[in-house]
Parts: C-alpha cells; sequence; structure tokens
C-alpha cells in the first residue's frame, strides 16, 4: 500500500511537471511576448526546460552536454535585462540547443566522435551561436549527431543512439538528428542544425517539426565545413514563425566566412502572411521515380491540395533530372576521408564502421572524379534555375517513408546500403544549393509524422518561410498539424 504522504509526494511531482510542461510546450515568440508583458520569467523557463531534459531525455537522448549552472546563469542575466526593460536582442532569455558540430565557446564540440577530446573546450563560437549570444539566447546545452554528420540517423561511438520522440524504438533521423528529437519532445523550442544532404529536413519530417535549409551562405559557416558547398546550417523549431524569427538571428555577417552572402535586407518575419495566391507550385510526387508509400504520399497529396485552396496555381511537373547520387557520394565521400585523415590507424578503427568504409571510397577518388561530380552539380544548378523560371516552388515529399528502427542506417530489410539509398528527396537540393524545407503534414497510419518539403529557386529563402508559413497554420487549424510538443514514453 502507497503511503499518504508518497502519495502526495508524487502528486506534488505531478503537479510540477506539468507546470514545467506547460512551459516547455510555448514557442519561443510566445516566451518572448511573455517576457515583454512580464508573465513570464526567463529564469523559470530555463529551469522547466532543465527539468524536462532531466526527465524526458534519458529515453530519446537528443543532448550529448547539458550545462545547466551556465543556463541558469544566461536567464538570470536575461531577465534583469527584461526587468529594466532593455533585452540586448530578438531572443533574449529564449532556450536554444545546438548541435554538437558547431563550435561552442566554453564547451568541446566532440562530433560524436571517439577521436575528438573531451577536454578540450574551445575559445570561439561558430557564427551562428555567435549571433545566438548577441541575441540574448539562453544556451542549453549541445545535441547528438551521428560521427562527423556522416549520415542521415543519429547514433554514434561515442553518444550512442538517438531516438525518435513519437516513438523511442525508431530513429530520430540526422545528422541533426538530436536537435530535432530535443525541438520535438520540448526539451528547447528551437535549435541550430546543419544540412549536407537533407541533415536539418530528414530529422525534422521524422521528429513532427519544422527545418530549414537555407540558401547555401545565407548563414554563415566557420570553420568551413570539410563536405565544402554543399553543407548549411538552419534553423529547426515547431513552428515556422519561431524560425523565421531565428533566421532574423543567425544570417548575420561573419567575415570568418569568405562565401557568405552579404546579410539579408529587411527581416524574414514581414513577409511571412503574404500568403500563396497566385504562386506557381509544381508538385512533383515521386522526384525523379523515387518510390513513395502509400501513406505519406497521401499526405503529401493532401497538403497540396490545401495550397491550392489557398490559392497556389499547383501543376503536377517534374523537374526533370535523373538521380544524381553518383556526384553527390563523390562530394561527400571525398569530404569524409577529408574529415579523418589527420587520424592514426589506431585511431581510424574506433570510427563508425560505416564511415569507415565511405571514407575509404572518398581516399580512393580522383582530382577528376571529383570535378566530374561537380560538372554534374552545375548541370543540375542550371535546369533547376530554368525549372524556376516557371515555377515559384517545387513540393516533393521529404521522405519516402516514416521513421524506422532506430540503430540502423537504412530501413532494415529493405535491401539498401547507404542512408542516400531512402533519402533521394533531399541531397539534390544540397548539390544545387537552394532553399528547402520540411513543414510537418499529418500522421501517417503508423502513428508516425510526416513531411512535406518545399523548394524555390536560390536566394528566395524568404518565399519558402511564407508559404510554409500559410501551409502550417492551415493545416494547424483543420487539426492535421500540431505545435505542441510530444512526450516520449519508454
Amino acid at each position: 500500500m502507497t503511503a499518504p504522504t508518497d502519495r502526495a509526494a508524487g502528486a506534488g511531482h505531478q503537479e510540477r511537471d506539468a507546470v514545467h510542461d506547460d512551459l516547455c510546450a510555448r514557442t519561443a515568440t510566445d516566451l518572448v511576448a511573455g517576457y515583454r508583458d512580464g508573465s513570464l520569467s526567463p529564469v523559470e523557463v530555463a529551469d522547466a526546460v532543465l527539468a524536462r531534459i532531466e526527465r524526458l531525455d534519458p529515453l530519446v537522448n537528443a543532448y550529448c552536454l547539458v550545462d545547466p549552472e551556465s543556463a541558469r546563469r544566461d536567464a538570470a542575466a536575461s531577465a534583469e535585462r527584461w526587468r529594466r526593460g532593455e533585452p540586448c536582442g530578438l531572443l533574449d532569455g529564449v532556450p536554444v540547443s545546438v548541435k554538437d558540430l558547431l563550435l561552442t565557446r566554453g564547451w568541446p564540440t566532440l562530433r560524436g566522435s571517439l577521436s575528438t577530446d573531451p577536454g578540450a573546450p574551445c575559445d570561439q563560437d561558430a557564427p551562428s551561436v555567435a549571433r545566438l549570444r548577441e541575441h540574448g539566447a539562453v544556451l542549453v546545452g549541445k545535441t547528438t549527431t551521428p560521427e562527423f554528420g556522416w549520415k542521415g540517423v543519429t547514433d554514434s561511438p561515442r553518444t550512442g543512439v538517438t531516438r525518435n520522440p513519437w516513438d523511442v524504438a525508431r530513429t530520430s533521423g540526422g545528422s541533426s538528428g538530436g536537435s530535432a528529437a530535443a525541438v520535438g519532445a520540448g526539451l528547447a523550442p528551437l535549435s541550430v542544425g546543419t544540412d549536407g544532404g537533407g541533415s536539418v529536413r530528414i530529422p525534422a519530417a521524422f521528429c513532427g517539426i519544422f527545418g530549414l535549409k537555407p540558401t547555401y551562405g545565407r548563414i554563415p559557416l566557420y570553420p568551413a565545413s570539410p563536405f565544402g558547398t554543399l553543407a548549411h546550417a538552419g534553423p529547426m523549431s515547431r513552428t515556422v514563425t519561431d524560425a523565421a524569427l531565428m533566421m532574423d538571428v543567425l544570417c548575420g555577417a561573419d567575415d570568418r566566412d569568405w562565401s557568405a552572402l552579404p546579410p539579408q535586407e529587411g527581416d524574414f518575419r514581414a513577409e511571412l502572411d503574404e500568403g500563396v495566391r497566385g504562386l506557381r507550385v509544381a508538385y512533383s510526387p515521386t522526384l525523379a521515380g523515387a518510390p513513395v508509400d502509400p501513406e505519406v504520399a497521401a499526405r503529401v497529396r493532401h497538403a497540396v491540395d490545401v495550397l491550392a485552396g489557398l490559392g497556389a496555381e499547383v501543376e503536377e511537373a517534374e523537374p526533370g533530372f535523373t538521380d544524381p547520387v553518383e556526384a553527390y557520394h563523390t562530394l561527400w565521400f571525398s569530404g569524409a576521408a577529408k574529415v579523418v585523415e589527420h587520424l592514426s590507424p589506431e585511431r581510424f578503427e574506433q570510427l563508425d564502421p560505416g564511415l569507415q568504409e565511405v571514407c575509404r571510397q572518398g581516399a580512393s577518388m580522383s582530382a577528376l572524379d571529383y570535378l566530374g561530380a561537380v560538372d554534374v552539380r552545375m548541370a543540375l544548378g542550371v535546369l533547376m534555375g530554368r525549372f524556376h523560371r516557371t515555377y515559384d516552388l517545387l513540393v516533393t515529399p521529404v521522405l519516402p517513408g516514416t521513421a524506422f528502427e532506430a540503430g540502423h542506417e537504412v530501413p532494415p530489410a529493405g535491401g539498401l546500403t547507404r542512408w542516400t539509398g531512402w533519402t533521394p528527396f533531399t541531397y539534390p537540393f544540397n548539390l544545387t544549393q537552394q532553399p528547402a524545407a520540411s513543414v510537418p503534414c499529418g500522421v501517417a497510419a503508423d502513428g508516425l509524422p510526416v513531411g512535406v518539403q518545399l523548394v524555390a529557386a536560390r536566394h528566395r529563402d524568404g518565399l519558402v518561410l511564407r508559404a510554409s508559413h500559410a501551409l502550417f497554420e492551415a493545416l494547424a487549424a483543420e487539426g492535421t498539424v500540431s505545435a505542441a510538443p510530444v512526450t516520449p514514453r519508454a
């Protein structure tokens, strides 16, 4: 029999958890509004997020580092700024996580690898992290990644398997899987991920959140990725409004990135409500002939119908390219080989076995192989440039299926060998550097989320956000999607 005092203590814990969960369900936009009118405090929000991480992260393994002391210190400083009426930026007091491929001052960058030194905190921030600090964000911790971000799921020799908050037996996707799981589970409303072949959009789709890969160079990167100009940084959030808010923070100039675009004029939130009426939309249900699960196809088709109902001019049309996977492999695998070229043979043997195989392939490629892949890439870019003369947006599934079993690089029993075999909708637009987003568009019969991909011409990041916002809000109004976080259960 449970003693009365035990029952009272249990009820007290449940009540406290409910309060914390309510705060963790707020969007970043809501939090800033609450700080402004005095109804919320950055300290109570940070405490709630840290408590929810302590309670739920053991189930999903989204974080490889959490720093409660630093987060509470930053939250207290933010609370004082708000008390004085002097917030220092757009995200002052908002908890944010950072993928563990991005340098973060005072914390180690482990990159999911046993070959990195956990006792070596760095003395500088990546550009996106520096912008977060300038805007007063409360940095909670760093999120998990597969080793060096090499694949489309998130497990690594150093941090183990990261799981999907919708079903912890399933993968969160990758390589920004820790960020997606953290946002999806309400373990901080915002995260910064990276995307070299779908690494923001894949886990966003699997975990039922919004993720944007902006035009290459829109968010500066430093140090430069060994995967070259395939790699983008991007915001991950539960709503498109929050992602636009992040973009207004992250797109500041940084002279350490020689390939960065000029700073954006105006702000991304200003045009969010302009809608999609009159936009020319190409709907490609099976890009380059890729097979799609009927459940996914149905949810994406519904999203396309919603866009048409909002006034977009929708036509079923293919861009007309063949799968560029071999060119992508040449660029990606040679980049992976570059990442590990400094390792001793003993250290190399500690790498993820799949990464070892990819690196060996990459090391065998010649300069002519690489330049041939660049030719394919440039031709694809020209083709998509012409395509967008006719169509403002291309709409496709993000992925051909829902999240599969955790701990596998490819769906078991699917006959595939590499992660690129089940991501044919994402990596082509890293080759072309176009902005592309994953918008949650409902849940399949297996209870797992589905994402629809919106792609625009280079530099049209605002258009992708605007269309994504119109679609998300319409789907939310009909009850198809929700901005509420999910609570993972064992």
